[in-house]
């Protein structure tokens, strides 16, 4: 005698999945999306008075920003370079005033630890 299920080998819900069961499919439309390298991206949107299609749409193959117009695609995203501590500071001091705060700090140091300034 032969064990085991008589539906051995699928799953719950496993089966014949077509328009009788799940029912009708959106209308959709398709919209190419054209990236600065020349990549084309082409996803499909359900045909609709409410619906938006968006101005953008990462490309598929590179990840910069396609567009709708093929002549003219978005430009690629500036990437900022990490900066330091130091960048930062120098954004917003010059070197004079860089200069004059190190001056202060050091006689406040010398001040405390009991050196005097040679002039």
């Amino acid at each position: 005698m032969a064990g085991g299920s008589a539906i051995r080998g699928s799953r719950v819900g496993a089966g014949p999945m077509g328009e009788a069961e799940r029912g009708e499919s959106a209308p959709r439309e398709v919209f190419s999306y054209y990236c600065a390298k020349g990549h084309v991206t082409r996803p499909s949107f359900a045909v609709g008075d409410d619906r938006e299609i968006p101005a953008e749409w990462d490309c598929t193959r590179c990840g910069l920003p396609g567009g709708l117009d093929p002549n003219n695609p978005p430009e690629p995203l500036r990437n900022e370079p990490y900066k330091t501590h130091l960048a930062y500071v120098k954004e917003r001091r010059t070197e004079a005033e860089g200069q004059e705060l190190l001056n202060e700090a050091l006689d406040a140091l010398r001040a405390r630890r009991g050196f005097v300034a040679a002039e």
